[in-house]
């Protein structure tokens, strides 16, 4: 109730814009995601490396990762608005472009349906694509229903861990308040990290202590790691029930953890291939 909220202040308190935007930047996968389904892809003069679905999106000129943008790269694309996430920065940049005179419009990230339908209508509103905007929402409700649906008749609760696997770094395992939890609570499952919030890297002692029923990775994390073998040899983890029993899920980490259109789908993927 509170994000929901707090999605209603952010759409209420967004800047309007006087015209069409003709060259637009967004940062955030999801946010990129949206455009497209708005069919205003042609806008688009440039993204940030999180921005690789649909194809056409990973095809435009990238202005580095959302957390460590340069004013620089973005500005040597023109743009006239720059659609960005609030994991976007550092603050400074972002405070250089508007000194540049380029319209910023920042939306949430995204943990729940509602904070996604928010983004929908506030960047179809930017964009001129109110009418785009309802049927993207209504796409997705429809996709929620089935979802709630499909949850509803679940008997237990799945318990699962999600690792982050960085190349050359410790593996992290989300906690709450992450987009790991929210998507794993949205498919009827329960993360099994309940201590902290956040992100914390992943000890022998920890896992053994977790012990959950389920691992869940992105494909490229699977990657980074070996493949499953990889993940399910890690020490500690070898020794919980998901490894014993060889239950690891992989799901690409955009349409996982993105928060965007497709979320309700990636939710009921979820859910299905935790049975």
């Amino acid at each position: 109730m509170i994000r929901f909220l707090a999605a209603l202040v952010v759409l209420v308190s967004l800047p309007a814009f006087a015209e069409t935007p003709q060259r637009v930047v967004t940062v955030g996968g999801a946010l990129t995601e949206i455009v497209y389904a708005l069919d205003a892809g042609e806008l688009l003069v440039g993204s940030d490396t999180t921005s690789y679905y649909p194809e056409a999106a990973a095809t435009l000129p990238k202005v580095g990762y959302q957390r460590t943008l340069s004013a620089e790269g973005v500005l040597s694309l023109g743009p006239d608005l720059v659609i960005h996430s609030e994991e976007a920065g550092p603050p400074k940049v972002l405070k250089q472009l508007k000194a540049a005179g380029v319209d910023l419009l920042p939306l949430s990230a995204g943990r729940s349906i509602d904070d996604i339908k928010a983004n929908i209508r506030a960047i179809g509103a930017a964009l001129n694509r109110d009418a785009s905007a309802r049927r993207v929402v209504a796409d997705l409700e429809a996709s929620a229903a089935k979802l709630k649906q499909a949850t509803a008749t679940r008997n237990g609760r799945k318990r699962i861990m999600f690792i982050l696997q960085h190349t050359g770094g410790a593996p992290m395992v989300a906690g709450r308040d992450t987009a790991a939890d929210s998507v794993i609570a949205l498919s009827g499952a329960e993360n099994a990290v309940t201590g902290y919030e956040g992100y914390k890297p992943l000890s022998p002692e920890a896992a053994v202590a977790i012990a959950p029923d389920i691992i869940l990775v992105t494909t490229q994390g699977l990657q980074q790691s070996g493949g499953a073998n990889g993940v399910l040899d890690m020490p500690g983890v070898s020794l919980t029930p998901a490894a014993k029993n060889r239950r690891i899920i992989s799901m690409d980490a955009l349409y996982l953890l993105g928060f965007g259109p497709r979320t309700a789908d990636a939710a009921l993927e979820l859910h299905r291939q935790t049975r």
